[in-house]
């Protein structure tokens, strides 16, 4: 499936929650600036940092701006009260997207939803509201994830889009990318987390889980991925495949290679984006302390920290 995207000026991805902070580190850049504890001109606010991601994006073509969130956050507040000690005017936010359905990115939803104050699109996929999800230590030990409902969705003031294929929107500036093909040997998904279906017990392959993508003049895709459980060579290779382009400007988001059990796909993941040559690399939120430090080795001249 071919799907057409304009080509936009400038993208902007600030992010409102990520599981790291560092306010002092001073290493802007013409690509990155830091937030400032400030707030009418004195250190006022720092900025939460937990487990989650959240992220305002703009994207700019001539004089017009247009913004989406993609992804809430975890808790409540964490996404809000970080919008509130940067300043933010929410209102500008045109649409929503969301990544897939676990917790620690639609926790914040409601709080985010009254700083845009106004009825706005929700665009995901259909699998975001499988229930219930959990995790399974043991047969007898079953850690549940809290379930994402339309009704939840509804009552933020969420218009729901639901769709499984690429989705363009904000006029074709942004596009939503649907439900990725698994291609790669090495990106095999979460372990160990199930969900039922007619009382059944079925391995959760999160097939739900996407990115969006923005195209720059000149210079290519910016892909955002909220956790990768369906592999960021794969969301990145779908993204080329659907827009039609080779040139692939940033990869940004959540790789999800912490921990043990995705210890195996780093490597093959790091040489899967050296390939794909990025100008720039930015991993956040669950791509895990080993598989940041490695790919940021491999390849120096494109690591941003986020």
């Amino acid at each position: 499936m071919s799907v057409s995207l304009n080509e936009v000026d400038k993208v902007e991805i600030l992010t409102l929650q990520d599981n790291y902070i560092d306010i002092t580190s001073r290493d802007n850049t013409e690509v990155v600036l830091r937030a400032m504890p400030l707030k009418d001109m004195e250190i006022k606010n720092s900025i939460i940092a937990e487990h989650g991601f959240s992220a305002l994006v703009t994207v700019t073509t001539g004089d017009t701006s247009k913004s989406i969130i993609f992804d809430f956050g975890f808790s409540a507040n964490g996404a809000a009260f970080n919008a509130d000690a940067l300043s933010l005017d929410l209102s500008v936010v045109e649409a929503c997207a969301l990544s897939h359905g676990h917790m620690d990115h639609f926790g914040g939803m409601e709080a985010i939803t009254k700083l845009i104050g106004k009825k706005t699109d929700l665009v995901l996929h259909p699998e975001c509201f499988r229930k219930p999800r959990y995790v399974k230590v043991t047969e007898d030990f079953k850690v549940k994830f809290p379930s994402l409902s339309r009704e939840k969705i509804k009552d933020a003031g969420l218009n729901l889009i639901e769709t499984k294929d690429p989705y363009p929107f904000l006029g074709g500036d942004l596009l939503f990318l649907g439900q990725i093909p698994r291609k790669t040997d090495f990106e095999k998904g979460m372990p160990n987390v199930y969900y039922e279906k007619d009382g059944v017990e079925i391995w959760d392959d999160i097939i739900e889980d996407t990115a969006i993508v923005a195209n720059i003049r000149g210079k290519g895709l910016v892909i955002l991925s909220g956790c990768a459980h369906s592999g960021i060579i794969n969301t990145t290779n779908y993204a080329v495949k659907v827009t039609g382009t080779d040139n692939v400007h940033a990869v940004m988001g959540g790789f999800h290679l912490t921990g043990p059990d995705m210890a195996p796909a780093v490597a093959p993941t790091t040489e899967g984006l050296k390939k794909i040559d990025p100008t720039y690399i930015v991993p956040t939120h669950c791509t895990g302390r080993d598989a940041i430090m490695k790919i940021e080795a491999a390849m120096p001249e494109k690591f941003i920290l986020n």
